[in-house]
């Protein structure tokens, strides 16, 4: 695959890695950065997007911040036609992307942080794909993680929410919950090792096991026990689930006015 990636920052640069990692070859990969980013070796870096008739690619990812879409619109990938449009922009819609040249097939893809171990979401949103573009895609995107198509692109702004925004919540309530234990009087790096290996074996159990997790954490609270003491402060009122539903419709709705603000320009 000859690829084209404009910008290829924290997240474009640890989708790169894992790429190159599964077989990808530096050859075949270029990067616009007009900051003269450093790039995995053999991977060439240019300041702006090549003319059309300098060369072609048969994918073109935009890995750029949302905002700094507008100096794409009207001009630089005029005259590209790529087989793959993929854009990881939260909250750029696909029919904006559409606009900025002639390719096959427009994606939409919300990897998240994890992504570069291999760990990650990838979640995919595609104007119109037939099975060979979609197992294509679904290849393309298995170093990285868990792949996961989105039918209704109306949902996409809720899956960024969770997916796309959840390592960042997960991050917080690690802290919360090592800050937590220190509260009790361990001493702080100690609680924070403790909060970290107990999230990790936890996620991996829970990824593992035949039910929900809401079943695992029925089964470990015993009545009367003192997990389960801790469940009902967490259960009571659905104080954790009301929580997230507040932090996750905050971040779809900041989505949403991205994309609104994409469609203007």
């Amino acid at each position: 695959m000859r690829l084209l990636m404009i910008g290829a920052g924290n997240m474009g640069g640890a989708m790169l890695r894992r790429w190159l990692e599964a077989g990808l070859a530096p050859a075949d990969v270029t990067v616009v950065s007009p900051s003269g980013r450093t790039m995995p070796e053999g991977v060439r870096v240019v300041s702006s997007v090549p003319d059309a008739g300098e060369a072609t690619y048969d994918a073109i990812l935009l890995g750029l911040k949302p905002q700094q879409l507008s100096a794409l619109h009207g001009g630089p990938l005029a005259g590209h036609a790529p087989r793959l449009l993929v854009s990881i922009l939260a909250g750029v819609e696909v029919a904006t992307l559409a606009s900025l040249c002639d390719a096959a097939v427009v994606v939409r893809a919300m990897p998240n942080l994890p992504v570069a171990i291999g760990k990650g979401v990838v979640a995919l949103h595609a104007s119109a794909t037939d099975d060979a573009t979609r197992d294509e895609l679904d290849r393309w995107m298995a170093p990285l993680g868990l792949v996961e198509w989105i039918a209704d692109e109306a949902q996409f702004d809720d899956v960024t929410a969770l997916a796309g925004c959840g390592p960042g919540f997960v991050f917080r309530f690690a802290d919360a919950l090592a800050q937590a234990g220190a509260a009790l009087g361990l001493r702080s790096d100690q609680a924070a090792r403790l909060a970290l290996a107990t999230l990790e074996g936890a996620a991996i159990m829970a990824s593992d096991a035949a039910v929900t997790p809401a079943v695992l954490a029925d089964r470990v609270a015993s009545p009367g026990g003192s997990t389960r003491q801790g469940l009902d402060v967490l259960d009571a009122d659905d104080a954790l689930v009301r929580l997230l539903t507040e932090t996750l419709a905050a971040s779809a709705a900041r989505n949403r006015e991205m994309a609104a603000a994409a469609r203007i320009v």
